[in-house]
């Protein structure tokens, strides 16, 4: 009898494993999963909003206007990726890639020099979380990123201009040479970053962050 209620309980379990693999939908040809691979994909617009794809290979791919509200996207390969337009607020980038591409060794391609890396103009990145996310020269001109949590946050030579900073925590983060002209600083903690060579022109609600910058 114990036999027979161990192989029946396996069986259930084994169920319930094929019908959430069979669960994981696909979009554009992109299995919406962890650990998936999408790198050059087009999923403009697609809506992701919730979407588990934390660790995954997306560098390259096309997320314009794409809805990822409260996305998983923890330590995922969004290099090159185009957030241009992206909702992603309340997202988990901990960890992510989004620097500039560098093909792996031994393939013979040529590393190009993008404009930025992401592009992510315009992107809706408030009460995202990109602890320790590496944005070095990425293009967030206008991006929302009010009270999102930016600590550790590699912004070396990025484009922040007209960005809204509104409460957003950069705690340790590397605005090293960040251009920042215009953007709305509003109770923004920097704590123990790296402002050096960074541009304030125009920027506002320097009076308000701490610690306070000159503006």
């Amino acid at each position: 009898m114990q036999t027979f209620v161990k192989i029946l309980a396996l069986s259930l379990l084994v169920v319930v494993v094929l019908a959430g693999s069979a669960q994981a939908r696909t979009v554009n040809g992109c299995a919406i999963k962890a650990k998936t691979n999408c790198a050059r994909q087009d999923l403009h617009g697609a809506d992701l909003h919730g979407a588990v794809l934390h660790h995954s290979v997306l560098h390259h791919i096309n997320l314009r206007y794409a809805d990822l509200r409260g996305a998983d996207l923890r330590y995922a390969d969004l290099r090159e990726a185009d957030l241009h337009g992206a909702d992603l607020t309340g997202a988990n980038l901990r960890g992510a890639k989004l620097q500039y591409y560098t093909a792996p060794k031994g393939t013979g391609a040529t590393r190009q020099t993008p404009s930025c890396a992401p592009a992510c103009n315009g992107a809706n990145l408030s009460y995202a979380t990109l602890t320790n996310a590496v944005l070095t020269f990425a293009g967030l001109e206008s991006a929302n990123l009010s009270y999102a949590t930016l600590t550790g946050t590699d912004f070396n030579g990025a484009i922040l201009q007209s960005a809204n900073l509104s409460y957003a925590t950069l705690t340790n983060a590397n605005l090293f040479k960040a251009d920042l002209n215009g953007a709305i600083m509003n109770f923004a903690t920097l704590t123990g970053a790296n402002v050096n060579g960074a541009l304030f022109e125009g920027a506002t609600g320097c009076s308000t962050v701490t610690p306070t910058i000159p503006c």
